[in-house]
């Protein structure tokens, strides 16, 4: 039976599959929500539009990346991400994921 729904979540750490990094999810569109010019360009490897993307803060890094949900596992590392804006997004880091006590909107 086909997955329903995204398989992660606002505030979980990833791993992504074919870019080797981690990263924090800060946001999710149920599908591909960008240009079809960015999607020729840069989805090389042609993910399904019609499934969830995710925007996701990189570690180590000020880069933020659009990705498709077949590149991302979760991360088990148990450890948090170095990103700018993390603040901006969460409150805190608890059990392996971010957690944000204040509305998103």
């Amino acid at each position: 039976m086909a997955h329903v729904g995204p398989r992660f979540s606002v505030g979980q750490v990833i791993y992504h599959l074919k870019a080797n990094y981690r990263g924090v999810i800060v946001g999710i569109d149920l599908t591909f929500g960008l240009t079809e010019e960015w999607y020729d360009t840069v989805a090389r490897s042609c993910p399904p539009k019609d499934r969830p993307w995710y925007r996701v803060l990189v570690d180590g890094a000020s880069t933020e990346t659009y990705v498709a949900e077949r590149h991302l596992a979760l991360d088990h590392t148990g450890e948090p991400i170095s990103h700018p804006l993390v603040g901006l997004f969460f409150d805190e880091f608890m059990g392996g994921h971010y957690v944000c006590n204040r509305p998103l909107n």
